[in-house]
């Protein structure tokens, strides 16, 4: 007998940004929405930050403890009910994920190399145009808190 394997309702949403204030945008393959990078913890006990520097790299290819980058856990967690679409991916008895929100500074021109299964373009844009251009109301809501974690205020 296979047993299901369940999304565990825990995840993170990691800002990709440069000290110009470009974010990183990547697309979906299932819906081609525009996001930052997210994703669910592996097991319970794997902290915020290893599921987030794992996911980076998953996504990204960008190694987000290398020395040039800078990963900040902002300490914001969201609550949100999972949307309709996706509740089969998690046990039948949970219908809402906490989600961590990180930043992570990265140097310009930082290369991106996709994970076709799960993205299909990616583009930089200006914080508040990145913000505009998200799917998700929380990814957009974190985008905007950009100045209050960084030097980014006035821009």
């Amino acid at each position: 007998m296979t047993s299901i394997i369940y999304k565990i309702p825990q995840s993170v949403l990691v800002v990709i940004y440069t000290p110009s204030g470009q974010v990183l945008l990547i697309r979906r393959t299932d819906v081609g929405t525009w996001q930052s990078v997210t994703g669910s913890k592996d097991h319970l006990d794997e902290s915020w930050t290893t599921t987030a520097v794992r996911e980076v790299q998953e996504e990204t290819g960008i190694d987000a403890t290398h020395p040039l980058c800078r990963l900040e856990d902002w300490q914001l967690e969201n609550v949100y009910d999972i949307y309709p679409a996706w509740r089969w991916r998690y046990d039948p008895q949970v219908s809402r994920n906490t989600e961590r929100v990180f930043g992570l500074r990265v140097p310009e021109k930082t290369p991106i190399s996709l994970s076709p299964a799960e993205h299909t373009d990616w583009q930089w844009l200006d914080w508040q145009a990145a913000a505009d251009h998200c799917f998700s109301p929380s990814n957009a809501e974190a985008i905007l808190m950009l100045p209050r974690f960084t030097n980014l205020i006035g821009r």
